[in-house]
């Protein structure tokens, strides 16, 4: 296997897809110039929705696969499990198995030493346990003797109508590389997602009940706009989405504050382009929207990346 020296936009580089869902980190990495030569997802429909739309059979449970059978490949891509460390979880951390898939990836950086990874998670794993979960990960790249990068990026600021904070976390073999986080001010427009209201099936209106409950108590100052309801029952709205969760409840974001999102239009806050085949139902489709990582956003890192490795190679 060739074994590129040179990253760059428009030149091809190799990379895996660990913890896949249904493919936003692919659907960025194959805009730069990316092949992917190994995918992992354990859930049965997002794995269908994978390899559907992009060929490749993703593997399983990741913790039974032998990190040198991986094969070998320049950068790796991982949205490792996020409910350890967010708001809606109990943020066990490492104490929840989940939490513990993220030395899956430590494992096979060890055994591989990809030159590149990014790393995708929620904001709050930023603070999560006073700080000591993050850095407990970073020392552990750092052990591999990567040079580490992480910052809290909102998919608002690369052109999608999504309030979304992710950290990302970027690493590189190479001590010479100087990197710096996009800093993207493209907001995206609302009305550029959503699908005509006339064609939209009846099926995703919510009742007559709750649109009434819901305007006794919110007037909103945006056509369109999306109306949100936390735990609490309060509602807000905005000219963009409130971030997809895979397991909300399902009317607590709603059009104009009279239809629930299409599984086209949450594909669309997510950057998935419309010739992405929607192969599952809507209840697994919202489900894998709601998991997926902003495309846009790790589009801008990775390039960016890709970007700071060969000029330091030039150096």
């Amino acid at each position: 296997m060739v074994h590129y020296t040179h990253m760059e936009e428009g030149k091809k580089f190799t990379y895996i897809d660990l913890f896949a869902g249904i493919g936003g980190f692919h659907q960025a990495a194959n805009a730069l110039g990316g092949k992917c030569v190994f995918a992992s997802e354990i859930d049965t429909e997002a794995k269908r929705a994978y390899e559907a739309n992009y060929e490749i059979p993703p593997h399983g449970d990741i913790t039974q696969v032998c990190a040198s059978e991986i094969p070998d490949h320049d950068v790796l891509l991982a949205g490792f499990p996020c409910q350890p460390f967010s708001i809606i979880g109990k943020k066990l951390g490492f104490d929840d198995i989940r939490g513990t898939l993220f030395f899956e990836i430590a494992r096979i950086l060890k055994e591989k030493k990809p030159r590149l990874f990014i790393l995708e998670n929620v904001k709050q794993l930023k603070t999560h346990n006073r700080g000591e979960t993050l850095e407990k990960i970073i020392k552990t790249l750092k052990d591999l003797n990567y040079t580490v990068y992480y910052d809290i990026l909102n998919a608002l600021n690369f052109g999608l109508p999504q309030k979304r904070e992710r950290i990302i976390i970027v690493g590189f073999l190479n001590k010479s590389v100087i990197f710096s986080f996009p800093k993207n001010k493209s907001e995206g427009k609302l009305k550029d997602i959503l699908e005509n209201e006339n064609t939209v099936s009846d099926k995703y209106f919510a009742s007559k009940e709750i649109v009434k409950k819901r305007k006794s108590k919110h007037q909103s100052e945006y056509y369109p706009g999306i109306w949100h309801e936390n735990k609490g029952g309060n509602i807000s709205s905005y000219p963009y989405s409130c971030a997809l969760r895979a397991g909300a409840s399902y009317n607590y974001l709603l059009v104009n504050g009279i239809r629930r999102l299409t599984p086209r239009e949450m594909l669309r806050l997510q950057g998935f382009p419309d010739t992405f085949k929607i192969v599952c139902n809507d209840s697994q489709t919202r489900k894998q929207a709601g998991n997926a990582v902003p495309v846009n956003v790790i589009k801008a890192v990775l390039k960016e990346a890709l970007y700071a490795e060969t000029k330091a190679e030039r150096q």
